[in-house]
C-alpha cells in the first residue's frame, strides 16, 4: 500500500509539475487588444502631432483620432485563456503577426518603413487637396533622346496630345498609347511660363516602346513645411486620419465641428482609403476615447458591422474625399453613407 501511494503521488506531482509548465510557457499566439488613440489635431508627451511651419494653421474645437492595436507577442496558457473570454481583445496565431520567415525585429523595422510611408502619402494627399498638385518634371533629358532640343531639366509637364498629366504613370501610358514614331504635342510650364512642343517619339535598340527620352520626377511645390512626430506606432493604418489631420490645420474650416472623430485607414498617392487590421480593438479604443463617430475603410465594413460597437455609429470611406463627405455630413447633423454587408 505504501508503494501504490508513493507512486500516486508522485504521478500527481508530475502532472502538477507538466501542468504548470503548460501555464507558464509561451504558447503560438498573440494577443490584439485596444491600443492608445491620438488626436492628430493635439499634442503626444508634450510634442504637437503635425507641425506646420511657414504658414497660418487653425484650430479646432473637436478632435480627429487616429487609433491603433496593441500586440502581446509571448502569451502564456492563463492570458490566452483571458484573451478568448474576453469581448475586445482576440487571440490570434502568431504567424499571421509574425510569419516564420521573419524575425521580431524585422517585422517592426517593415511596420516603422510603412509608417514613414504612411506620412507621406498623407501629406501628398492633403496638399493636393489644399490646392497645391503634384507635378511631373524633366530630371534629365537622354542623350540622343526623342526631346533632345525641344524639352529641358526642371520643366514641368502638363499635358500630351491635349490631355492633362495628373501623375507620371499617366504620363507613360499617354506616350504609350500611339505608335513608335508619332508626334506628340507635349504642354510644359518652364519657369513659370507655360508652352508646347512637339516631340516624335522613338524606340530604344531593340525595345519597340515609344518614348520621349526624359526622365521624370514628381515634385509638390508649397510654401511651408509639415512635420509629423509621433513615434512608438508602426504600420501604415493612420495614413487617412493623419491627411484629415494636415487639412484641418491649414483650412479655416474645422472638420471636427467639435467633436471627437476617430477612424483608420492605409492612404495611397491618390486618395485611396485601403483596409487595415485589428479593426474590432480599433473600434474599442475609439469608444473608449468617447469618439462620436468612427471613419471604416470600405474593405474593412463587413468585419466592422460584426464587431459593432454600440454607441459608435460607422461611416464607409473609399476615399478621402469620401471622407470629407463623411464628415460634413455628420458635423451638420446628417447621417454620412454607413457600412454595409456587402
Amino acid at each position: 500500500m505504501r508503494r501504490r501511494g508513493v507512486t500516486v503521488i508522485l504521478g500527481a506531482l508530475i502532472t502538477a509539475l507538466l501542468a504548470a509548465g503548460v501555464m507558464i510557457s509561451d504558447l503560438p499566439y498573440v494577443i490584439l487588444t485596444p491600443g492608445p488613440t491620438v488626436n492628430t489635431l493635439g499634442s503626444a508627451q508634450g510634442t504637437e502631432v503635425i507641425q506646420v511651419t511657414g504658414a497660418k494653421t487653425s484650430s479646432s474645437a473637436g478632435e480627429l483620432r487616429l487609433t491603433t492595436v496593441n500586440v502581446q507577442s509571448k502569451v502564456e496558457l492563463v492570458q490566452a485563456i483571458q484573451g478568448w473570454l474576453s469581448g475586445e481583445d482576440a487571440v490570434v496565431p502568431r504567424e499571421l503577426i509574425y510569419p516564420p520567415d521573419r524575425s521580431e525585429k524585422q517585422v517592426q523595422e517593415q511596420n516603422a518603413q510603412e509608417w514613414k510611408q504612411s506620412q507621406t502619402s498623407a501629406e501628398t494627399v492633403a496638399l493636393r487637396e489644399l490646392g497645391y498638385p503634384v507635378q511631373t518634371y524633366v530630371r534629365k533629358v537622354t542623350p540622343a533622346g526623342a526631346a533632345v532640343g525641344k524639352l529641358q531639366e526642371n520643366d514641368v509637364i502638363t499635358s500630351v496630345g491635349g490631355i492633362a498629366v495628373t501623375g507620371p504613370t499617366q504620363l507613360t501610358e499617354l506616350v504609350r498609347a500611339k505608335p513608335v514614331g508619332s508626334a506628340l504635342t507635349v504642354g510644359y510650364t518652364r519657369d513659370g511660363k507655360a508652352g508646347t512642343v512637339v516631340v516624335t517619339t522613338k524606340a530604344t535598340g531593340d525595345d519597340k516602346t515609344p518614348r520621349l527620352g526624359i526622365e521624370i520626377g514628381t515634385k509638390q511645390p508649397h510654401p511651408f513645411t509639415i512635420k509629423i512626430d509621433l513615434d512608438k506606432i508602426g504600420g501604415p493604418s493612420a495614413g487617412l486620419m493623419f491627411t484629415l489631420g494636415i487639412i484641418d490645420k491649414l483650412r479655416d474650416e474645422d472638420l471636427t465641428g467639435g467633436k471627437v472623430i476617430a477612424g483608420t485607414g492605409t492612404i495611397d498617392d491618390n486618395g485611396v482609403v485601403g483596409p487595415i487590421g485589428g479593426i474590432p480593438q480599433k473600434l474599442n479604443g475609439a469608444k473608449d476615447a468617447g469618439a462620436k463617430i468612427f471613419l471604416v475603410p470600405e474593405g474593412n465594413c463587413a468585419e466592422a458591422l460584426r464587431n459593432a460597437v454600440p454607441g459608435l455609429p460607422m461611416a464607409k470611406v473609399a476615399t478621402v474625399d469620401d471622407a470629407l463627405t463623411a464628415l460634413k455630413t455628420f458635423t451638420s447633423g446628417g447621417t454620412p453613407t454607413p457600412c454595409s454587408a456587402s
